[in-house]
């Protein structure tokens, strides 16, 4: 970490030769290229950069270290013991990470500028959301100015013609159908990083619009389809818990891939600011070039991402995990329809629903911890995010602990707190109330216990029986069918025996019925083909 101004002053520009995380660095290569067809070595090609995981460590530490200056390591790894430290009356633990771990504030947007996804960045005014939303477009390529010129800004005028563009004036007069009128759209949308600074003082109706570009990647006006192509977005906000000049509508909000904070600036760190000040100059004039990614690379970048494998025992985990949140006894008289949602379409609080359910553990059981549960835009959302993770640590595979440090980024408004849940009421947990990464990571932790101490890492008799689905139906035999019915029957017996039912065997219960469903059609059709 830079600590002194002089320091500053000659790292600006530099970026060190040394690799970032000795082991990781050039686990991942790039596709097959005119250098692997003809046998030549990447490595003994003077121009062939770091391996794209490498170049993003670098890119990282830049950042880190020289533009924004985040000397915060809230994203934890451990590659061992890590020592903990009490401090303060409250004796809150500073944990010293043993493994290398990251500034959320930088490392957030540098993974959606991996996946393509949207990121939002919150906090007071001068905090560097801005700064941060700019530096990902050089990366991209782009020059400051272009960046500077195709970021949008919120404000309570800001209407679609603004965002989009506007039909030549020429056309609207002569034109006789509305698809005779070309549009002349604004350069942003073409753009492979959008920013839009203080989305939460943009008009409802200009919101809306702004919606079917961010979520779909398409414009649409007066007959005309601009499609926008696949981008990274960059959203900023003072204050995303209500307040701005307008209300954000729930479904750009939901559209939302991952909420992160600005940290505070650190002001023993004052010198390296001072130093920046006297020469002019601003961190994204001075983006080493080692650290651009062209448009190829971007696109090998994602595709990296996405091939990235998640073994069985970490989708479990997840599955465990995201299977908490939406069961609510009392909610339903079908079993199906006992979830949070019913309660929520019916105008009721599923808070007060999860009050009278006296059948569960309410500090022991997460699941009572919300007021809905996780959409599949979330979950997908999680995955996706958890991917980028491996890959930029340079693992060949996600892991449990990238799922953990993407986690509470990812669900940080999609799943919301019940802030009258009595967990909340004990001294040791009052503080979660405010504190929602640390609240995401308890529950996430406390599944994880749940799932180590239910042995289902060993015993998924559920799992089991849908990968036995997934084998195939063809070929079997009314016997073997029948056989497999009274399997499922006897582990939905077993699930009924616990009496109690949680969020996690409400989704092992439905799934053992979509079995019998899935059995029961096979086997009427055997009779019907015989």
């Amino acid at each position: 970490m830079t600590t002194s101004g002089e320091q500053a002053h000659t790292g600006l520009g530099h970026v060190s030769n040394a690799p970032t995380r000795p082991g990781a660095a050039g686990r991942h290569t790039d596709e097959l290229d005119l250098t692997d067809l003809y046998g030549t070595s990447r490595e003994a090609t003077p121009d062939a950069g770091p391996p794209l995981d490498e170049k993003l460590r670098q890119a990282y530490f830049w950042i880190t270290n020289h533009a924004i200056i985040s000397p915060h390591y809230d994203v934890e790894f451990h590659d061992g013991p890590s020592e903990r430290i009490p401090l303060g009356d409250s004796r809150g633990e500073l944990t010293l990470p043993s493994g290398q771990s990251y500034s959320s504030y930088v490392l957030m947007p540098l993974l959606t500028f991996m996946v393509r996804g949207r990121c939002l960045m919150v906090g007071g005014p001068g905090r560097g959301k801005t700064a941060s939303a700019l530096l990902m477009g050089v990366l991209a390529g782009y020059t400051p100015t272009e960046m500077r010129r195709g970021m949008q800004h919120g404000h309570p005028q800001l209407t679609v013609a603004d965002l989009f563009g506007t039909p030549l004036p020429r056309d609207l007069v002569e034109a006789e159908k509305l698809s005779d009128v070309d549009v002349a759209w604004r350069s942003w949308l073409g753009m492979r990083v959008k920013i839009v600074d203080e989305y939460n003082r943009i008009p409802t109706r200009t919101q809306s619009a702004l919606l079917t570009v961010l979520a779909d990647g398409y414009v649409e006006t007066f007959d005309q389809v601009y499609e926008t192509g696949a981008s990274a977005w960059y959203l900023t906000a003072n204050d995303d818990a209500g307040g701005g000049t307008y209300q954000v509508i729930d479904a750009l909000r939901d559209r939302i891939d991952v909420v992160v904070a600005a940290l505070p600036f650190n002001n023993r760190f004052l010198s390296a600011l001072v130093a920046r000040a006297e020469r002019g100059v601003r961190p994204e004039d001075v983006v080493p070039d080692s650290i651009v990614f062209t448009e190829a690379e971007h696109d090998r970048l994602h595709r990296a991402v996405l091939d990235v494998p998640i073994p069985r025992p970490v989708l479990r985990r997840i599955e465990h995990f995201a299977g908490q949140f939406e069961y609510l006894e009392r909610a339903g008289s079908q079993f199906e329809y006992r979830t949070k949602d019913t309660a929520r379409l019916a105008g009721v609080d599923p808070h007060l629903v999860q009050q009278d359910d006296t059948g569960r553990d309410a500090l022991s059981d997460v699941g009572t911890q919300t007021t809905a549960g996780l959409s599949v835009r979330a979950l997908q959302s999680l995955v996706l995010y958890s991917k980028a993770m491996a890959l930029f640590r340079g693992d060949d595979a996600v892991g449990v602990d990238h799922v953990r440090a993407v986690l509470p980024f990812v669900l940080f408004q999609k799943l919301p707190m019940d802030t009258e849940a009595r967990v909340f009421e004990q001294d040791d947990t009052a503080a979660l109330r405010l504190d929602r990464v640390s609240w995401l990571h308890a529950m996430f932790d406390t599944t994880c216990r749940q799932f180590d101490a239910d042995g289902l890492d060993h015993d998924d008799p559920v799992g089991d029986a849908l990968a036995l689905f997934d084998r195939g139906l063809d070929g079997l035999g009314a016997g073997e069918v029948r056989a497999r019915i009274t399997h499922v029957g006897r582990l939905l017996t077993s699930i009924a025996a616990q009496r109690k039912v949680y969020g996690h065997t409400f989704d092992d219960a439905l799934t053992l019925k979509y079995l019998h469903q899935r059995y029961t059609n096979y086997l009427s059709w055997l009779r019907w083909s015989s």
